[in-house]
């Protein structure tokens, strides 16, 4: 089958967190096909290039549109913020590979990583993520909030950082502060939240906390919140914001 396939991750934001290998594959492609504003990111490339805009909460329907294309031939780039593979486009190709038509199993599918949420987050305050951690969405979306609840106590017990993603929305309000409540079970209440907004744009908003102090309401679409460990430390400074480091030895 002559069309190929590229799941592309660009990235949280700014236009040099994009990686030289995913620019080359946007340039290279005949078809972009993604969510309307990560295509809005992406300079104008040539003139036959197609771009192909869908919304927010297609990402199978988006997928199965892109494997179409390059079963015709095309040379399709599925464009996914962040990386793609955490959270994003990838697993959603591959799913509508399984389920789908068999002629996409002989598709050349490849995977362009990109700077994910967790990571752009975690630069903007320091070294957060220094040992041991773990990613969980408190999306409900595809998954039950009892399954959300289970992963958070699991988590919060075995002493990993955690980084919440998709937080809140209008459509999940309560969310953020049950799964706050939940993590109040388990660490102390002096445990270093970080609140970062914007991670890896020209405005990033970074807000540390702690988790007896953390305010829900200041959390929407676009935050990404890190929750610390017994190992996570503060290093204040003089007019500035402070850094944030989880130690490498435990009990450190």
């Amino acid at each position: 089958m002559s069309g190929r396939l590229t799941v592309v991750g660009i990235g949280p934001g700014r236009a040099d967190l994009v990686t030289p290998s995913a620019m080359a594959a946007l340039n290279g492609a005949s078809d972009l096909v993604g969510y309307g504003p990560y295509l809005d990111r992406i300079p104008a490339g040539n003139a036959a290039q197609r771009r192909h805009p869908s919304d927010n909460r297609e990402e199978l329907a988006r997928a199965r549109f892109a494997l179409e294309l390059a079963a015709s031939g095309r040379n399709v780039a599925v464009v996914s913020g962040g990386d793609p593979g955490v959270f994003a486009m990838a697993a959603a190709v591959f799913e509508a590979v399984e389920a789908g038509d068999p002629r996409w199993r002989a598709l050349d599918i490849t995977v362009e990583p990109g700077v994910t949420a967790m990571l752009a987050a975690a630069a903007e305050a320091g070294a957060p993520l220094g040992a041991d951690f773990c990613a969980i969405s408190l999306s409900d979306n595809l998954k039950s909030w009892g399954t959300i609840e289970r992963r958070l106590t699991a988590a919060a017990g075995a002493g990993f950082v955690i980084a919440l993603y998709n937080p809140a929305s209008k459509a999940r309000p309560h969310q953020l502060g049950a799964a706050l409540d939940i993590l109040a079970g388990a660490r102390s209440p002096d445990a270093i939240v970080l609140f970062v907004r914007a991670a890896g744009t020209a405005t990033p908003e970074v807000t540390a906390t702690t988790l007896g102090r953390a305010d829900p309401a200041k959390a929407d679409m676009r935050t990404l919140i890190i929750i610390g460990s017994d190992d996570t430390r503060l290093i204040a400074r003089e007019g500035q914001r402070p850094w944030v480091y989880t130690a490498r030895a435990e009990g450190a």
